[in-house]
């Protein structure tokens, strides 16, 4: 079986253009649902995050109202695999040589902090040069935009992927004030953005990248990343 490493951002509030705070986390779904899967199909799983921080939980992500009935469970499933995994890895002690996976779910933590983080990036461009499966789902694929190599390229210009769209963030309420656009930026730097109908399941696969548009899209990725690790 694989080994996977899930990267979490280390942040916990957004800054605004307005000056103000937004309060952040994992969103409990994009984690849960895909580690579930990795668990259940035999892989070992591991976390990262920047400084090893644990990254609080997006309470957005446990509201039914927003996140769904079934949130509760992943909220669940997210809190007890992080408590048994213990003390989050740190990146820069982290290779890619170790993991057949490298995987990002989002909450709004990868827009403030993956985003530009160098030891990611190291991760990353490793990771694509050896074949290996990088998957990223809703503000995930943002983490991807750290990925930039020595002759100031980044490595996934010209690739397919999914995202959150700039329509869901204004439904969501987080456009207005909002430093960038997530979609907008993977746009300008070169990504082959496509998108589905807002908060429905849409994927994208291209070679060895993995990217789903929103939480509803965690699983469906999980188990595409999951088919290919298990392709002999």
């Amino acid at each position: 079986m694989s080994r996977i490493l899930i990267v979490m951002s280390a942040a916990s509030v957004w800054e605004r253009t307005d000056g103000s705070q937004y309060p952040t986390g994992y969103w409990a779904e994009e984690l849960a649902a895909p580690h579930e899967r990795f668990v259940q199909a035999g892989h070992t799983v591991d976390f990262a995050s920047p400084g090893g921080v644990l990254q609080p939980l997006d309470q957005h992500s446990a509201d039914p109202a927003v996140a769904g009935e079934d949130c509760a469970r992943h909220v669940a499933h997210a809190q007890q695999a992080l408590s048994d995994f213990g003390p989050l890895l740190k990146l820069d002690e982290v290779s890619a040589d170790n993991y057949d996976a490298i995987v990002l779910p989002g909450g709004h933590g990868p827009v403030v902090d993956l985003f530009k983080d160098r030891d990611l990036g190291r991760l990353l461009i490793a990771a694509d040069r050896a074949g290996k499966v990088i998957g990223a789902v809703c503000h995930g694929p943002a983490a991807l935009l750290s990925a930039i190599d020595d002759n100031g390229q980044w490595i996934f210009t010209g690739r397919r992927m999914a995202a959150f769209t700039d329509e869901e963030e204004r439904m969501f309420g987080t456009a207005e004030n909002a430093p960038w656009l997530q979609a907008s930026r993977l746009r300008e730097m070169g990504a082959r953005h496509e998108q589905g109908e807002p908060y429905q399941p849409f994927n994208i696969n291209d070679g060895n990248l993995f990217t789903g548009q929103n939480p509803a899209s965690s699983a469906p990725m999980a188990d595409a990343i999951n088919s290919a690790l298990n392709k002999p």
